[in-house]
């Protein structure tokens, strides 16, 4: 009613403009005529209304209570997200390829054939093993079928004793015999299995080194096989954080294929000074299983923890600063003055930054009410007007 009032008086001074009211809602404009000959009174009226205007309705503003905290310190990383399982394959016995099976980028399960060697030798000297076994069973059990016949002689001294412990050491020894080549065949089975390179571990292969028809010596690197079960992400922490850090304290990362979706891990361990000349140590984290899928071995991950500095103080949102070029930072509050809330200007010292808020060392006290929202053009003494938007 009072911004109408206004524009009503305003009209009477316009030089005959008409201004229409229905039903006491709407107000019509000047005519053009008369607006043309009041532009510079016109413009000073909107802000003299404007001013009103607030004044009756308080500016909208989102406030939070200054509260006691824990205080803790951010610490940000970047690391590299790794495998527990990560080889370099290598074949155990020198031959040449006759197969690759598989090439860079496959993914393999755990006993997959990657690779064949020529095994031609290996199978010959296999099969005469074998043949050799088959030979020395049909001795041993020639020694025995004679022992035992010999044996059911002897209640008739149709043999002599003598004969039979001849014939008992031939059983003997045909049995050792047969253990012998049996021994040789299992190994000649051994080294024709080498011949074939397997996966130890699921994963994927990440690169292929040879060439079918190279010669392969053992220790040779022919494929990186990298799991992608079981990823960890590893940081290099400075030393001075290492007494701040606890096992299973957790920690929020984000990836660089995905910088916008925060994920959750845990510690899982600390290793102290691995790099002596930088002074750090390895801080090791198991990501939660919702994370996995978003993972891959080799990427880049950004880290933040809390950590805890073993004192107490107070802190504000972040939102709740204003920083002017001078240098000052301003944080608004809200004072009770004559049944209102009153704006009001305190310039504070900072402290640290965590999770969103930022430590006051200097400037406010505990359960004052602070302005995040609607901050960033307020005056001293303007009334406010919460409208519950806190953080």
């Amino acid at each position: 009613m009072l911004c109408v009032s206004l524009y009503e008086q305003q009209g009477r001074h316009c030089g005959g403009a008409n201004i229409q009211r229905e039903r006491g809602e709407r107000v019509h404009y000047f005519t053009r005529r008369a607006m043309a000959g009041r532009t510079s009174s016109w413009g000073l009226l909107l802000w003299l209304l404007a001013g009103v205007c607030a004044a009756d309705t308080g500016v909208r503003v989102g406030l939070a209570t200054v509260e006691t905290t824990d205080i803790l310190r951010d610490l940000r990383l970047t690391g590299t997200v790794t495998a527990q399982h990560d080889a370099s394959l290598s074949v155990a016995a020198a031959g040449l390829v006759a197969d690759i099976v598989v090439d860079t980028g496959a993914q393999v399960a755990e006993g997959d054939v990657l690779l064949r060697m020529d095994a031609e030798l290996a199978q010959l000297r296999h099969a005469a093993a074998q043949a050799q076994v088959a030979q020395a069973e049909v001795r041993a059990r020639d020694a025995q079928r004679r022992l035992q016949e010999a044996q059911s002689l002897l209640p008739q001294r149709s043999i002599a004793e003598t004969t039979v412990r001849e014939l008992v050491a031939d059983r003997d020894a045909a049995r050792a015999t047969l253990q012998q080549v049996t021994a040789e065949a299992s190994l000649a089975q051994a080294l024709l299995a080498r011949h074939t390179l397997r996966a130890p571990f699921a994963g994927v292969i990440s690169l292929r080194h040879t060439e079918r028809g190279e010669w392969l010596t053992p220790g040779q690197a022919v494929f990186d096989l990298v799991g992608l079960e079981d990823l960890r992400l590893d940081f290099a922490v400075p030393e001075d954080y290492l007494a701040s850090l606890q096992e299973g304290a957790s920690i929020t990362f984000t990836t660089a294929a995905r910088p916008a979706q925060e994920f959750t891990g845990t510690v899982a361990s600390l290793v102290p000074v691995t790099d002596t000349a930088a002074r750090t140590f390895l801080l090791r984290i198991a990501p939660a299983d919702s994370a996995r899928d978003a993972l891959l071995p080799g990427m880049s991950v950004s880290a933040r923890l809390a950590l805890a500095t073993g004192r107490q103080g107070i802190s504000v949102p972040r939102d709740a600063l204003v920083r002017y070029p001078d240098g000052r930072v301003v944080v608004w509050t809200a004072k009770p003055e004559g049944g209102a809330l009153v704006a009001r200007e305190n310039t504070v010292t900072t402290g640290l930054a965590f999770a969103g808020q930022i430590e006051i060392t200097r400037g406010l006290t505990v359960n004052e009410q602070v302005v995040v929202r609607g901050n960033e053009a307020l005056q001293p003494g303007l009334v406010l007007a919460p409208t519950g938007d806190t953080p």
